[in-house]
């Protein structure tokens, strides 16, 4: 395997992926104080975290449309548009101002994830290449390194507002890059299928995999600090090490999940590893320290960083080329809508049964990821 062509094939995409992992890591880290700064309890924040969702979803929707129209610079737009409405919520002290505005930065990310993650799965087919776990990988770096980063300036006293201003300078920088080049912008990325295309169920399948496996993902990012902080008794810098562990065992096992499909079959990782993520869950759920909780948040990243990538893969590779946008974006739906209700839902749980035990709930639902993925086999490929 070559890393630096990898690298190559992915010097645009890959900066997407990592413009995406700055946001909701320092976003992350920064949790905690942004819940007190508007007020909320956990249903209330849970009840605002929601907007993002829908925002997201209806980007999502809508985003095959863009995907066309934009050409080119589809990604640089989509990732300028995130950095920019990443600098609304964070100003605001009301959770009723706060959910309308996260509801645009939901829109963002939405747009940008089906844009960088269908262009990334016509780049693996024009390339006979795997390419998502390196991409996803670097995501989580970038997520890593902006939960770290932004958790040191806020335990140093440094405002959400302030960081916000920095994210936007490098993701703003980082778009100068983003522009695909005529010639690597191939004519899959603008065909529009004709009528109405039969996708399969295998979108269905794939897309319920990656809710189980983005819902676990955002759950944990979203409160995981808050679970340090308040349940075990962590500092802030303490609580932002939460988020952290979780992006550093992400990457290192997307990055490591490009070696592993080499030699094993995608479905068979992905079955392994929603029961190293569900362990992790549980793990972390009857933590007594915050050390115990980083252990179960690092297997549970582990676990959880292969499945969404690969099921992408999965299903980008049972499509034709003239529906291969339009099928991850269903996926992306269907999936992202976990990335999104994640934290809600865990927020709901908090407030019922306790935040420990709402992550028994995530390890409920990775459980249930080798049954869809054995429905997701046996769906015929759509030639």
């Amino acid at each position: 395997m070559n890393w630096t062509h990898s690298l190559y094939l992915s010097r645009h995409t890959a900066l997407g992926f990592m413009a995406q992992g700055i946001v909701w890591g320092s976003f992350a880290a920064y949790a905690p104080a942004i819940k007190a700064q508007i007020g909320a309890t956990d249903a209330t924040f849970g009840t605002v975290l929601l907007f993002g969702a829908i925002g997201a979803v209806t980007a999502m929707w809508l985003a095959p449309r863009f995907d066309r129209a934009s050409g080119r610079f589809g990604l640089p737009i989509a990732a300028l548009f995130l950095a920019l409405a990443y600098q609304i919520p964070v100003r605001l002290e009301s959770p009723q101002a706060f959910a309308a505005a996260l509801f645009f930065v939901g829109a963002a990310s939405g747009l940008l994830d089906v844009v960088m993650n269908a262009r990334l799965s016509n780049i693996e087919n024009r390339n006979n290449t795997s390419l998502m776990n390196l991409n996803h990988g670097l995501f989580s770096v970038a997520y890593a390194t902006a939960a770290i980063s932004a958790g040191l300036l806020r335990d140093s006293g440094t405002g959400i507002s302030t960081t916000s201003l920095i994210a936007f300078a490098v993701i703003g920088t980082s778009c100068l890059f983003m522009s695909e080049p005529r010639e690597d912008f191939g004519v899959e990325n603008v065909s529009t299928p004709t009528g109405k295309p039969a996708l399969g169920g295998a979108v269905f399948w794939g897309g319920l995999i990656v809710f189980a496996a983005f819902l676990s993902e955002n759950a944990v990012e979203g409160w995981s600090a808050l679970h340090i902080e308040r349940s075990l008794g962590g500092g802030a810098a303490e609580g932002a090490l939460g988020p952290a562990m979780l992006g550093i065992t992400m990457a290192i096992g997307r990055l490591s999940g490009q070696a592993l499909v080499q030699w094993f079959r995608e479905a068979t990782v992905v079955f392994w590893a929603s029961l190293l993520a569900a362990s992790g869950a549980l793990i972390a759920a009857a933590a007594p320290t915050p050390m115990v909780a980083y252990v179960g948040f690092g297997a549970l990243g582990l676990g959880v960083s292969v499945i969404g990538p690969m099921v992408f893969a999965l299903v980008g590779r049972r499509v034709p080329d003239d529906i291969r946008s339009l099928a991850i974006s269903r996926v992306a739906v269907i999936g992202y809508l976990g990335f999104f209700v994640g934290p809600p839902v865990v927020g709901f749980l908090a407030e019922l049964i306790g935040l420990p035990a709402s992550f028994v709930f995530v390890a409920l639902v990775l459980a249930a990821v080798p049954v869809l993925l054995m429905l997701l086999r046996r769906d015929p490929r759509i030639d």
